[in-house]
């Protein structure tokens, strides 16, 4: 497979999955499956949606389900970039393509925010999920100083429309809505390419 076939592959079966009514666990579970299976494979992610930003992580859509039901995200972390603590609202997927990161999980005790056990090290290959159930509020950081990194998120909602919250560190939450760092969506289903005599 060469070119989007990866991304398209994954799309066409996370769809099915959720097509099936899947219950959270199931969908984290069986989701994740697919998702490690697209992040075991680089090479397939085009540089335009691969660039880091000089000041800030870079989130690419790379697809929005019709419905919503579901988004596939590339975050392009520069050299030691790093998100605020935030949540997200609905489940997430995280499998890391390029380079490693770490997530540091936070729960709310006595009425704040503290860092939840150790952080996680996300190494290519490996996916962590997300979710109001099973502990949505974390921060993320680029494990390396001197190289980008490249994870590709998978959500329950188009991530980039939903209203959520970053936590600062005097505390209280601040509501937020992401957006994407891309104006244009890639086109995974020109498929002509492939069809086409040699």
């Amino acid at each position: 497979m060469s070119g989007w076939a990866p991304l398209r592959e994954f799309v066409v079966d996370f769809g099915h999955l959720l097509d099936t009514r899947p219950d959270e666990p199931r969908i984290l579970s069986e989701g994740g499956a697919l998702l490690r299976r697209l992040v075991a494979r680089d090479g397939w992610l085009p540089d335009a949606y691969a660039q880091p930003h000089p000041e800030r992580y870079q989130q690419f859509l790379l697809h929005a389900d019709s419905t919503e039901r579901f988004s596939v995200v590339s975050f392009v972390w520069g050299p030691a970039q790093a998100t605020p603590v935030h949540d997200h609202t609905v489940w997430g997927l995280i499998g890391m393509l390029r380079g490693a990161e770490y997530s540091q999980a936070y729960r709310e005790r006595d009425g704040a925010l503290h860092p939840e056990g150790e952080a996680l090290w996300l190494a290519p290959g490996e996916v962590e999920a997300v979710s109001p159930a099973i502990g949505d509020v974390h921060r993320v950081r680029n494990a390396y100083d001197d190289r980008v990194s490249i994870s590709i998120h998978v959500y329950g909602a188009n991530i980039g429309a939903v209203r959520r919250h970053t936590y600062p560190p005097g505390g209280g939450r601040k509501p937020f809505v992401s957006g994407y760092s891309n104006t244009q969506l890639p086109d995974l289903w020109d498929r002509s390419a492939e069809l086409r005599p040699s």
